[in-house]
């Protein structure tokens, strides 16, 4: 089972380094009145955790609302 999530970790970190090396040019960001430059990979990475955080946040405050089985 080590074996299985080493490799794992090892093919997701592949993906994420092709994805980076593949998007490295600049491009231009326009949020509200404020238009910023970065590599499209950082706007990628940026978007993510952005998405990630409200998704954990979400849950977060869907399981207080949720009854708990008790078993």
């Amino acid at each position: 089972m080590v074996k299985l999530k080493i490799s794992v970790a090892l093919a997701l970190i592949l993906l994420v380094l092709i994805v980076v090396f593949q998007n490295r040019e600049a491009v231009e960001t326009r949020f509200l009145f404020i238009t910023f430059t970065m590599p499209r990979a950082a706007l990628l990475a940026i978007t993510f955790l952005v998405g990630a955080a409200a998704g954990l946040l979400l849950s977060f405050g869907m399981a207080k609302h949720l009854p708990h089985s008790k078993e």
